[in-house]
């Protein structure tokens, strides 16, 4: 557990939020949870929405830019190779115990387009498919921002399939990647 307040605050939070919600997630279990005052806790994060928006920050630092894209890089030497490399990360993903979805589907679904929660998962979506793109425009597929569109149906998909129980969503998200590239190559 970090030793400064906020950042305990915000560990708890992250574990909590990403297993199990916004809304079943109390102020009061993230008090205890972390150790700290009531007082302490609001100097921190005004509302349980500031907390929100910490965690959502945290969560596409740690897990979108440092896990999937960082390890999709690291898996694939070209931008094609990095982007159906997104599906092996996702794959390794799905397999482990603690497996909790994506944070900012699950945040979107739960909170709708209108909540700011929702609006805030529907800008950090946005983000992921930012990096898609980015690939894609690397890779030089025609219509990158169409093709990251796509792209991200199959991400999403997949995740939601796995969600379900199906521990090869990857493998068939990737497949219709490969399909997907090549429509999108000159």
């Amino acid at each position: 557990m970090p030793a400064d307040s906020r950042s305990r605050i915000l560990a708890v939070a992250y574990e909590l939020f990403s297993r199990r919600g916004v809304r079943d997630v109390g102020v009061n279990e993230l008090i205890e949870r972390s150790g700290v005052a009531k007082a302490t806790f609001y100097r921190h994060f005004p509302s349980k929405d500031a907390l929100v928006l910490a965690f959502l920050e945290q969560r596409d630092q740690v897990w979108t830019v440092d896990a999937i894209v960082g390890q999709a890089k690291l898996r694939g030497t070209t931008p094609t190779e990095q982007l159906l490399a997104i599906f092996d990360v996702f794959g390794d993903w799905f397999l482990r115990d603690d497996f909790e979805a994506c944070s900012f589907i699950n945040i979107l679904l739960e909170m709708g387009p209108a909540h700011p929660l929702g609006q805030a998962s529907i800008d950090y979506l946005a983000r992921i498919r930012g990096h898609v793109q980015a690939l894609a425009e690397q890779a030089g597929l025609d219509r990158p921002e169409d093709f990251a569109r796509s792209w991200h149906i199959l991400m999403k998909g997949s995740i939601v399939s796995a969600t379900e129980g199906d521990t090869q969503a990857a493998k068939r998200a990737q497949q219709m990647a490969g399909w997907l590239i090549e429509h999108h190559r000159s």
